[in-house]
């Protein structure tokens, strides 16, 4: 006989070691660059077209609420995963308070998580995942996420794309570990 899995709540939560691995390694990171002293820091960079600056690994912004410029000096390794800690802790205080009430397994929450990172807090709480889950229909959430696949008004899904290929390779992926997790 198999266990029933539960789903927790959302309050309860944070995000798992290995949600947090996978976000950075969907974010990738920044273009490298050589220091003087032979040191690899990673620079600003616009990731796709539209898109903001970006450093580390898909941060935009640094702890005090700042804009990342093109114009900004490089960081290590070691900054842009203490970026990244920092920005997700603050990035998931405002996601669990958006989700009042709601259960997930860690799974759900971690993707979701994934999504507010790459897409932001604001197009979350405006978002079909949302409401989904406030309304406790978890496969439509799930199936939420194909709506998500524009970059600058830019189509991701189309066929052959080498603009955004990968938001919407991101998307096909966060969907199906959706389903898996139902």
């Amino acid at each position: 006989m198999s266990a029933v899995r539960q789903r927790i709540a959302v309050v309860l939560l944070t995000v798992s070691a290995a949600g947090f691995a996978g976000w950075v390694a969907n974010e990738g990171e920044s273009t490298p660059v050589r220091a003087a002293d032979g040191q690899t820091l990673l620079a600003p960079h616009i990731p796709t077209k539209g898109d903001v600056p970006t450093i580390g690994h898909g941060s935009t912004r640094y702890e005090d609420g700042t804009p990342v410029k093109m114009t900004d000096p490089p960081i290590t390794r070691e900054r842009a995963e203490q970026l990244a800690r920092n920005l997700m802790s603050g990035d998931e205080r405002m996601f669990r308070a958006s989700l009042p009430g709601v259960k997930l397994h860690q799974e759900e929450y971690d993707l979701y998580l994934d999504f507010v990172g790459q897409y932001g807090i604001g197009r979350w709480r405006n978002s079909s995942m949302r409401r989904d889950l406030l309304n406790g229909d978890y496969l439509k959430a799930c199936n939420s996420l194909l709506l998500y696949k524009y970059a600058a008004g830019f189509d991701c899904s189309t066929p052959g794309n080498k603009r955004c290929g990968g938001v919407w390779k991101r998307q096909l992926e966060r969907n199906q570990k959706c389903l898996d997790a139902q």
